[in-house]
Formats: C-alpha cells, structure tokens, sequence
C-alpha cells in the first residue's frame, strides 16, 4: 500500500504485516514528511525525511546525544546498529556526520522493504542493512571496527533474552574500538528488576557507565525508557548531564557510586539464565 493523500491533502497511513506483526506508518500532522512507525501498536521510530538530524522520541534524542559526544560534529565514525526500525538514528548519523560508515542489523527483511520504499534513504549515505538476528550480524564484524554500537532490538515490544546477556555484551565490546561508545535503549517499569540487571550485566564487562532516563522511571514509578552508555574510557558524564538535562522532558544522569548502588546487589545476566525484557503494560502508549 502505497503513501497516497486523503481528501484533504495529508499523506495516509501505510498499514503493512511484516515478520514482527503489524507495521503502521502514521503520517505526523505537524512535520510535513515526518512520519511515525508502529508495530502491533507500539510506537518504534519516528523519522522526518525533510530533518534526518530531528529525534522526535525521547530515547532516540538521548541516545543522539551520546552519538554527538562520539566525535565531534562533521566526523565521519563507524556504527552498527542493533535493530534498524525506521532507521531513524542511522540517518541522524548521515545527517550530522556525512560519509560515515554505518551498518545495520535488522532481522525482519520485510520491515526493512517497508521502510526502503515507503521512507528512502539518502543515496548517498553509506549505510548497508542486513537482515539477520543481531547477534549473528555483530559476528560478522571486524575486532574494533565501530566508534559505535547502538542496541535498539524489540520483538514484541521486548527485547529479546539473548541480547541481554553478559556474553553478548563481550561480543559488542569486542566491536568497540578503544574509547568508543555502546548505547542501548532499555525499557522497564517497576519494580525494575530488568533494568538493574542489566547495569550489573554491563558492568561485568565495561569498567565505566552512565545511565540516562526520567526520574520517574528511575525511581519506578512508571514504565519507561532508559538508555545505558558504556566504554573502557572515563564517559563524558558532564556534557551528557548537561544535555539530558536541557531536553524537553529533561532526564537524570546516574554514574558511579550511585549507579552502583542503584543496581541494589543484582546479579549479572548470562545466556543460561537470559530471559527477554518486561512487556509494557497496556497504558505505556496512551
């Protein structure tokens, strides 16, 4: 189904099944090519082909903050993407770091068909997208490659147990070149047991980490997202609190001592004991 206009002149919905449910594309009434992706219902990507550098979801600008504290503007990185959605950060990179080498893991190929043809990319940006599951795919990559690795994997709106577990994150530091960053969106609710178990899953394998997230989901009062940053080098925890801090919805920086503590003695994930994130409860999207 392609993007046709309504009687009154706005782009229409595109509704799709794809490997991992039902697709929607939902056209942005404030952003005249901005559009929104959905899988069964849950909000995923959103994109504005005329403004790739715009981060519209909250988790996806934070997680564009640590792209920018990556190297500075206009430097062209390395980055692999777990999870490619609408594309959306990938773009973000194109936009705001030309040639750039980027590559995407992306298991559901009739998403990516989807979102080829319905939100083209840039002919010029040099991402490559495979579809295959993302732990096969950062197999593939060399020792050291990426200036970057962002995890953004749901299947069902649940991050699938095997990219939860301690080894896993050995085969992500291994991409990670010294001094790179990995960033992965996380998503949790009370009382939070997922979301301390992965800082103390990646702090098994990382020596430093900050956690970005609202308040309220980091005091479990709702479900939500957070988005863990780790590296072998001291993170650039001031500018990144500076930064969440001046979004408009404005999140918390944890690091150190109070992360630390924060984890409150969780034990560290492994592939034998990987069980997937937590599913939103239904009031999340509202």
């Amino acid at each position: 189904m392609g993007k046709g206009k309504n009687r009154r002149g706005v782009s229409a919905a595109v509704v799709e099944e794809v490997d991992g449910g039902l697709a929607e594309l939902l056209p942005d009434r404030e952003r005249a090519r901005g559009w929104t992706l959905l899988i069964d219902g849950a909000p995923q990507s959103h994109v504005d082909l005329d403004d790739p550098a715009y981060l519209g979801f909250e988790y996806q600008r934070r997680i564009g903050h640590v792209i920018d504290l990556v190297a500075p503007p206009g430097r062209p990185v390395h980055a692999v993407h777990l999870g490619g959605g609408a594309l959306t950060l990938a773009r973000y990179v194109a936009a705001t770091r030309p040639r750039s080498t980027q590559q995407v893991v992306e298991r559901d190929a009739a998403l990516v068909q989807l979102v080829r043809r319905e939100l083209p990319l840039d002919p010029n940006a040099r991402i490559r997208v495979r579809s295959v599951d993302a732990r096969d795919g950062l197999a593939k990559v060399p020792d050291g490659w990426a200036d970057l690795v962002v995890a953004d994997v749901f299947s069902g709106a649940r991050t699938p147990a095997h990219l939860t577990s301690g080894e896993f994150l050995t085969e992500v530091r291994r991409v990670v070149k010294a001094g790179g960053l990995y960033a992965a969106n996380l998503a949790d609710g009370p009382p939070l047991a997922h979301l301390r178990g992965q800082i103390a899953t990646a702090a098994g394998v990382f020596p430093e980490l900050a956690l970005v997230a609202d308040p309220t989901v980091l005091r479990g009062k709702r479900f939500g997202n957070a988005v863990l940053v780790a590296s072998d080098q001291p993170l650039p925890v001031a500018e990144l609190t500076r930064r969440a801090a001046s979004d408009p919805h404005p999140a918390r920086v944890e690091h150190g001592k109070a992360l630390r503590d924060f984890t409150g003695g969780a034990l560290p994930v492994t592939d034998a004991r990987a069980v997937a994130s937590p599913a939103p409860p239904p009031s999340a999207f509202r």
